[in-house]
């Protein structure tokens, strides 16, 4: 038997989940600490952030917080595994193309479309042209000094951490309320879910989907997991219209636009829910190439066209429902 609690964080939906009813309030306070301070940290829409702080600090090195510098480690060690597909200097295309505030913010009439990926049970148009081509500087122009720890980044430079910092405060949450609780504990965070401890019987069901938002009937799969991570990444969920032109949030560092794929969606599963995030990503980008390298990978990989169609690795689940 589980319960659950269910708030608005980070501009998207999270669900919390624990194996025991008294956990849940003290689970749910371990849950906002934890949330809050990684938004203090690296939410780009806050002035008082560091990350808005490092941002603006025209290449002067930079004194940060143990959590910051962590979560800048994250970013930079994600990008050395993909081989700078999953890129965090990715941040003054990101406003180029439009998202330039909270994504909860973002209006039709306001340079943007309401949302349009996997959902815990209880693509644009490659044609449709994109916003001027930014240059990505590179993963290898963050200087991270982690013993002070500081910053430095090149002049120009702009990071967004949003392709690793949810996801790794989903595994943080998760980890958080197993080891101070002791019970089994699932957290989603739009989508990008982390369970800990001991799960239920059977393990945690829990339904992939285009929008992690979606009713239990739209079309996807069905799937149990007990220990990790499982991570979406769309081409449908943050996409918004500005003028003629359709974007999205997961920018190519190579054009420096949104990625143009033949995925509108790629969820994969693996020991934490940062790498199965980091991988779901990059997959985006890496388009036709991404089922070779994910199964060259051993990583459970679940892959829909903007058609429907749907690949899977050899190592994804059969579906449960």
């Amino acid at each position: 038997m589980t319960t659950g609690d269910s708030f608005q964080v980070f501009g998207t939906t999270a669900v919390l989940l624990v194996t025991e009813a008294a956990a849940l309030a003290p689970a749910r306070a371990i849950a906002d600490a934890e949330l809050a301070a990684v938004d203090l940290a690296c939410s780009r829409f806050r002035a008082d952030s560091e990350l808005s702080r490092l941002n603006g600090a025209h290449g002067e090195r930079t004194t940060v917080s143990d959590l910051f510098a962590t979560l800048i480690a994250e970013a930079l060690r994600a990008a050395e595994l993909t081989d700078g597909d999953v890129d965090p200097t990715c941040g003054q295309a990101l406003i180029s193309a439009g998202y330039d505030r909270d994504f909860s913010e973002l209006r039709p009439g306001a340079g943007a479309a309401a949302p349009a990926a996997g959902q815990v049970e209880g693509s644009p148009g490659a044609e449709a042209g994109f916003a001027i081509p930014v240059n990505v500087p590179g993963w290898r122009s963050v200087e991270l000094d982690p013993a002070t720890p500081a910053v430095r980044l090149a002049p120009g430079t702009q990071i967004d951490l949003g392709a690793t910092a949810k996801a790794w405060a989903a595994d943080r949450c998760a980890g958080e309320i197993a080891d101070r609780l002791g019970c089994g504990v699932l957290v989603s965070l739009g989508g990008d879910v982390a369970v800990a401890g001991q799960p239920p019987g059977g393990g945690w069901r829990v339904r992939v989907t285009d929008d992690h938002a979606a009713p239990a009937d739209a079309p996807g799969q069905t799937v149990m997991i007990t220990s990790g991570g499982l991570a979406t990444s769309s081409t449908t969920v943050r996409a918004w219209t500005a003028g003629a032109a359709s974007m999205h949030h997961i920018i190519d560092p190579k054009t420096g636009q949104p990625a143009r794929s033949v995925w509108r969606t790629v969820s994969v599963a693996s020991a934490t829910c940062v790498d199965a995030n980091i991988a779901s990503t990059a997959a985006i980008i890496r388009s036709d190439a991404a089922p070779a390298w994910l199964a060259a990978g051993g990583l459970p990989a679940r892959l829909v066209r903007h058609d429907g169609t749907v690949q899977t690795t050899p190592t994804w689940p059969t579906d449960l429902s």
